[in-house]
């Protein structure tokens, strides 16, 4: 099956994808750290969603897990080491102009180093009652509160650029 979208299918609904033999272009990770009732979060300065609020991360890297990209692209965005990763959930990212993104979602309570601004993201720590989310990727405000809830999930979502078209989400026992 076709899972690219194109100008003549752009409405079309998560549900008539056929998720199970999907290839993405590419896989990435996100890393939230949270601390007690705060959570870090970073103005993303660079790449894929410049100008909002997210979390830090990136793609994945030839022969790294997603684990140690999470580690990494922490590290290298914000300054600290986040130990004790937990998979908390997938997305599953198909957008119309045939860019598709499969990206790991950890959370952590550990972490060593040095809070730092980068190039690439200018971190803060938020209560999660004052998330940003109107300042977000769209499908976050779906997702994001079942994951601090300390939910497993899948997510799927279909965009046309910034506005989210379609989308679904799969609770799970766990990973």
């Amino acid at each position: 099956m076709d899972t690219q979208l194109n100008n003549d299918s752009i409405h079309r609904h998560v549900s008539e994808i056929d998720w199970d033999h999907w290839i993405p272009k590419e896989r990435a990770v996100l890393c939230f750290i949270q601390n007690g009732d705060q959570l870090m979060l970073i103005h993303k300065k660079t790449g894929l969603g410049k100008g909002k609020v997210n979390a830090p991360g990136g793609r994945i890297e030839p022969g790294e897990s997603p684990v140690e990209a999470a580690i990494r692209e922490t590290t290298e965005e914000i300054g600290l080491v986040p130990a004790n990763l937990q998979k908390r959930g997938e997305l599953f990212f198909i957008f119309t102009d045939g860019y598709s993104l499969h990206a790991t979602v950890f959370f952590s309570t550990k972490f060593t180093g040095t809070l730092v601004e980068t190039i690439e993201a200018a971190p803060f720590w938020c209560t999660i009652k004052d998330i940003p989310y109107k300042s977000m990727w769209e499908d976050d405000l779906h997702w994001l509160p079942l994951a601090l809830a300390g939910n497993h999930f899948r997510a799927y979502f279909i965009f046309d650029n910034d506005a989210m078209l379609s989308f679904s989400i799969d609770l799970i026992d766990q990973f």
